[in-house]
């Protein structure tokens, strides 16, 4: 298996747009930034504090309030940041003896035009599509679960047919978080139009309070699986 060193969240820029259905792939990437690395982690958290999630693009960076977390990178349109990150455990059940050092980037394109800037990182990083994984929400799995995928159809996702259209090939890796509910099931019994309507709202609609409360053990999931992929 190739070895991983970029990782995509898709998701759209606008301040609108945060904390969305649709953007669950950019909270997973800030969710690895501020906790799984420990530079970042001191810088976000603060010594014994807990999160600080107060954030804002200043000049094409975002920032936190102790520091400058994602940088802008211009060729590609996308925040960029470095971490490292530990594999996962030993078949033996012992602890990971290495971590990876890997680029999270979150492409400023907007969903349905997310190839056009994953294009660019991969050659501008001189990587082959099978070394990248994409972080996606996805409609087709019940909210609280994940799946991870590889040389798969996009099942639907404007964002995940934009990057197989530029990268002209489907042989990559995906972690998809599961955004469905059941509203979703009744909505899709609709006309096509009342459908594509309720999708739309839905997707761009934001998390409850409880869902952003299980939003944590998710990602802790998504984590796991992708410890196994580097």
């Amino acid at each position: 298996m190739a070895k991983i060193k970029l990782i995509i969240g898709i998701g759209n820029p606008d301040q609108e747009y945060q904390n969305t259905r649709h953007n669950v792939g950019f909270m997973f990437l800030d969710y690895l930034a501020k906790t799984r690395d420990p530079e970042q982690q001191q810088a976000v958290y603060g010594a014994g504090k807990g999160p600080r999630t107060t954030a804002s693009c200043i000049r094409g960076r975002q920032e936190t309030r102790d520091k400058i977390i994602w940088e802008f990178d211009k060729k590609s349109n996308s925040l960029i940041t470095k971490v490292r990150i530990e594999t996962a455990p030993t078949q033996k059940g012992r602890g990971s003896d290495r971590s990876v050092g890997v680029i999270l980037a979150k492409p400023q394109t907007y969903v349905n035009k997310s190839g056009e800037a994953v294009k660019k990182l991969a050659t501008s990083y001189k990587l082959q599509a099978t070394s990248l994984i994409v972080v996606q929400d996805d409609l087709d799995i019940p909210f609280g679960n994940t799946k991870m995928s590889f040389d798969k159809n996009s099942g639907g996702h404007k964002g995940v047919e934009s990057i197989m259209r530029s990268l002209k090939t489907k042989k990559f890796h995906r972690l998809r978080i599961g955004i469905a509910a059941k509203s979703l099931q009744k909505a899709r019994q609709q006309s096509e139009k009342k459908r594509d309507e309720f999708v739309v709202d839905y997707v761009l609609s934001g998390f409850s309070k409880s869902e952003s409360e299980k939003l944590k053990e998710v990602f802790k999931e998504v984590y796991q699986k992708l410890t196994q992929l580097l």
